[in-house]
């Protein structure tokens, strides 16, 4: 049978009386617990002990020539974990200050010197070992994690840049052959996620010179479920450009191929949606709405302002809810310097400084307030005003606002 491995233990203690009484206890202990001790009398013979031989447990004196047993502990304490004993701290009969207060800075546990028998040297030196044993698993599993989480955040800001890409970065021009300043339609957008990943996504489909389509989204939830899901969307949008002239075509095609794929996992997800064309050649606008806040139609020459749908058109299902929605297309009219705006609901959905939320009656106002102002400006002035308005000066969910100029109308 193999030989029970010794357990490195350092003595410091300037008596050589308690030393020796130590020394004749430590082989009586029983058979789990066989010791290579070592006796020194002084705080520099510990430290250079310390140095030369990783130790295990330490029994030190809180009274040594020339220093203080915490000031020792402290110093151990400063060592590298791999060089760091388990502490046990001999202390004066009835001292429980000195105690206590080595227990508060790292000591393992303690021993009254007027209590050096067998019972107290095994339950203090197991007690001090288990616990040393216990942080070195905590630290171990702190330093895991944080090494994971460390990974975690590295996948969730590559995830992130690969989410912004899939937004549009330039926008088409119409017709395909005009400047941004001649286009007769013109885009801007505003993209504020509150996580480094976001579940809002939109798109800008070109349908012709004359012709736009504007995809909104916002999926249920937060953080990489709902990015993923944006970018099967954007994916979707993709795949049904045969059909994105026809607005009710358009949001079944995608709400049935969505729900196709979320049936084969285990993700309760869906997202409302909305989408709109503006066709200058017809002045005309046609759109359908899968259970998304309504776009506001600006129509700048009337000094009017309304959403599009209403209480007259009502909104279609959200995407990825059920396998029959049908969603049907409304039209408008539309005349050249009208605006439109479209936006996700972590715009308005934010809490003031007195408890009540900012709301769409607000936005509503806000926008009309703000009629005569273009597409940057516009939306810029939106944001400001609502984080004005929030108890926190910011979103607390994902924002997504896309404006719209129509330059001109005509084919």
């Amino acid at each position: 049978m193999d030989e029970p491995s010794q357990i490195p233990l350092l003595i410091v203690e300037d008596n050589p009386m308690y030393a020796e009484i130590l020394q004749r206890l430590l082989p009586t202990l029983g058979a789990d617990l066989h010791f290579a001790s070592k006796w020194v009398d002084t705080a520099e013979k510990a430290y250079a002990e310390l140095d030369r031989t990783a130790y295990h447990v330490m029994l030190l004196d809180y009274k040594l020539p020339g220093a203080d047993g915490l000031e020792v502990l402290a110093n151990v304490c400063r060592l590298p974990t791999e060089k760091q004993p388990a502490v046990i701290m001999l202390t004066g009969m009835g001292n429980e200050t000195i105690a206590v207060e080595a227990m508060k800075n790292g000591a393992k546990d303690y021993l009254a010197k007027d209590h050096l028998d067998v019972p107290s040297l095994v339950r203090a030196i197991t007690s001090a070992r288990e616990r040393k044993r216990l942080e070195q698993q905590v630290a171990r599993y702190t330093h895991e994690l944080r090494e994971k989480n460390e990974q975690m955040q590295a996948d969730l800001r590559i995830a992130g840049e690969v989410q912004q890409a899939l937004l549009p970065q330039r926008f088409p021009h119409f017709p395909a052959r005009a400047t941004a300043a001649d286009s007769s339609l013109q885009f801007e957008k505003r993209y504020l996620p509150t996580g480094t990943v976001g579940g809002d996504f939109f798109d800008v489909l070109p349908l012709s010179d004359t012709a736009a389509g504007v995809f909104i989204c916002d999926v249920v939830g937060h953080g990489v479920g709902a990015a993923l899901i944006t970018g099967l969307l954007r994916a979707l949008v993709e795949e049904n450009q045969p059909v994105a002239t026809q607005p009710d075509q358009f949001l079944t095609l995608i709400n049935r191929q969505l729900l196709g794929i979320l049936k084969q996992t285990r993700m309760p997800m869906f997202a409302s949606a909305f989408y709109v064309i503006a066709d200058v050649a017809r002045a005309e606008i046609r759109f359908a709405n899968a259970g998304h806040p309504a776009p506001f139609h600006l129509r700048r020459a009337a000094k009017t302002l309304q959403s599009l749908g209403g209480p007259v058109f009502a909104p279609g299902p959200a995407l990825g809810v059920f396998d029959d929605s049908q969603y049907l297309s409304h039209t408008q009219a539309l005349a050249a310097g009208d605006g439109l705006v479209l936006y996700t609901d972590g715009l308005y959905e934010v809490e003031g400084k007195t408890g009540d939320l900012y709301g769409q009656e607000r936005l509503l106002a806000a926008v009309h307030d703000h009629l005569a102002l273009l597409g940057p400006q516009l939306l810029d002035t939106l944001l400001d005003e609502v984080r004005q308005f929030a108890s926190t000066n910011a979103f607390l969910d994902d924002v997504c606002l896309v404006g719209l100029e129509i330059k001109r109308t005509g084919a």
